[in-house]
């Protein structure tokens, strides 16, 4: 089979933009009440973790993509430059509920859920001093950034998130397809 290249030009994330996979966080003023501008967490499945993932050699492709089940995520360049991220929504379901048409699996933790479509994807450029909020279950790849350089990134999940809660799905294997940003 052949493989297929699917480029993007990718989306300004913004609250807008962003709304289906998560919240695009911004500065607020110090003092100001909790409210529907700040992250809505998902932190009850285990012990928070909060640590700067320290990134090099990535490159502006990808052909896997990964959910968490159990938690919401956030990410952040610690200095604010432009990084990006590829995104479908979540497709976690309930067997006994869902279409048995439907090409349901199960994870190794034991959710069960949808593989993304290739139509599906979207990709994002995150500019500037905000971070991301991932609903739970989803699918992202990245952070992505230009090769040739190191980033910083602030993540905050749950302290065993990749050791028990790291479902994938790889383009490339099952649906003969990369993607690239193109930016």
């Amino acid at each position: 089979m052949e493989l297929s290249v699917v480029k993007f030009k990718p989306i300004e994330a913004t609250p807008e933009t962003f709304k289906e996979f998560g919240q695009v966080i911004h500065a607020s003023p110090d003092g100001e009440s909790f409210g529907p501008h700040d992250a809505q967490l998902d932190l009850t499945q285990g012990t928070p973790r909060l640590y700067i993932m320290h990134l090099e050699g990535r490159d502006l492709g990808f052909s896997s993509i990964t959910h968490h089940a159990n938690v919401t995520q956030c990410l952040g360049s610690v200095g604010g430059n432009a990084w990006y991220l590829g995104v479908a929504k979540p497709s976690i379901v309930d067997p006994d509920v869902e279409d048995k048409g439907a090409n349901i699996l199960q994870s190794h933790s034991g959710h069960f859920f949808v593989p993304p479509a290739v139509d599906s994807i979207h990709v994002f450029k995150i500019t500037g001093p905000k971070f991301l909020k991932l609903n739970r279950g989803t699918w992202h790849a990245g952070p992505l950034f230009k090769p040739d350089t190191t980033m910083d990134f602030y993540n905050l999940e749950l302290s065993n998130t990749n050791a028990v809660d790291h479902t994938s799905h790889d383009f490339e294997k099952e649906n003969a397809t990369v993607f690239v940003v193109d930016d």
